[in-house]
């Protein structure tokens, strides 16, 4: 089978639709090489993280050769593109398809991540909306297969673009496969020296972009109502813009600067992972989430995880995490205090709980095996 992508995410992002992008391109040609692999790209970045994807036996990169580049290229002229490319099923991994898909022959499947710009409105201008509504709208009406990353996300594209259940297929979001392999603690520590003495001994961990949807505010001011001497520090890897500037005005008023640490120059995901490993617990405490991907992170590291209760975050944390009503502040210091309150056996419990849960249910091999299953039903 010859499969295209739209993989202009794949080269040109580097956070969470980015590494989508990639890790699926991966776990499919590692687990199905017999077929071809096609990205369609109207422009690429290439360095450490994309550069192996120029060179990936199996896969092959096509950029625009006409005189239309860029968006209008991608989304005007790819159906044509694609048919003479012969392409047996194309996937359009980031919420959009092109325009004439459905006449062109080539079967198709679309990846609805989230409807975050209808459920957060206030994050997002007017004319974004429109724009993603737009786009989403037609790519739900004209794909063959949907695939949503999450039970909540395929609620959300019922509730929202009245699509027929049977045409939505719930694929989780694979996790990078370094994931799954656990970093001893002095490994760790070699991988975070740069931060040294800066970051703390002991310490808690939030990963993701500062925005009101992510809830770091709860976090803080559920920080407020732990004892001091119970508390530990927060390290914060992520930015923001103007709620990052609300969260910091509130710590300056609150006088809790020594409680927290931000982070924003790690190099990799390396580094990530040994964040994870040395935090005594992850806080997620989000309003919405497609999937939550730091939260299986999280748990393949060993970190043991507080999140909400709401969206897709109880699937993504299943039993093994301490599920929260985001709104509830005391409910999330409560549950902070009884995590790093865990005697030893029982945070060696929490953590293998949690590691199998993520290890069961998404792992790139199990992943690559559900999209190939959709790629079949989207061609019949």
């Amino acid at each position: 089978m010859r499969i295209g992508f739209d993989a202009k995410r794949l080269f040109c992002n580097f956070t969470g639709l980015g590494n989508y992008s990639r890790n699926n391109i991966v776990a499919l040609r590692d687990q199905f090489p017999e077929n071809d692999y096609v990205l369609f790209t109207p422009r690429m970045r290439v360095n450490e993280v994309t550069r192996p994807f120029t060179e990936m036996e199996g896969v092959e990169v096509k950029l625009p050769d006409t005189f239309l580049k860029g968006g209008l290229w991608r989304t005007c002229l790819l159906s044509g593109v694609l048919a003479k490319e012969h392409i047996d099923v194309f996937h359009g991994l980031s919420h959009e398809l092109p325009l004439g898909i459905d006449r062109s022959g080539v079967a198709s499947v679309v990846t609805i991540h989230d409807v975050a710009f209808k459920t957060f409105t206030q994050m997002y201008h007017w004319h974004d909306r429109l724009i993603y509504d737009i786009k989403m709208r037609y790519a739900c009406r004209h794909a063959d297969r949907i695939v949503a990353i999450s039970e909540s996300t395929k609620r959300d594209v019922m509730r929202f673009y009245d699509v027929d259940e049977c045409k939505i297929d719930v694929v989780y979001q694979p996790v990078q496969d370094i994931f799954y392999h656990p970093l001893s603690p002095e490994e760790a520590l070699a991988l975070l020296g740069q931060f040294s003495p800066a970051l703390p001994h002991e310490f808690m961990l939030y990963v993701g972009s500062i925005n009101s949807r992510k809830n770091l505010l709860g976090i803080v001011k559920a920080m407020e109502r732990i004892p001091i001497e119970s508390r530990l520090p927060l390290v914060i890897v992520g930015n923001g813009r103007e709620y990052k500037q609300e969260v910091e005005q509130y710590i300056a008023q609150h006088g809790m600067e020594k409680h927290f640490r931000w982070l924003s120059n790690l190099k990799d995901n390396r580094q990530l992972q040994a964040l994870y490993t040395r935090a005594s617990v992850f806080l997620y405490p989000s309003f919405y989430e497609g999937f939550g991907l730091p939260v299986v992170e999280a748990m393949l590291s060993g970190c043991p995880v507080v999140t909400s209760n709401v969206s897709s975050l109880p699937e993504a944390g299943g039993e093994a995490a301490l599920l929260v009503n985001p709104d509830n502040v005391e409910e999330i210091a409560d549950a902070i205090k009884g995590v790093l309150s865990l005697s030893d056996n029982a945070r060696r419990s929490k953590i293998s709980d949690g590691r199998g849960y993520a290890q069961r249910m998404f792992h790139p091999n199990t992943i690559a095996r559900q999209l190939m299953d959709v790629y079949q039903r989207a061609k019949q």
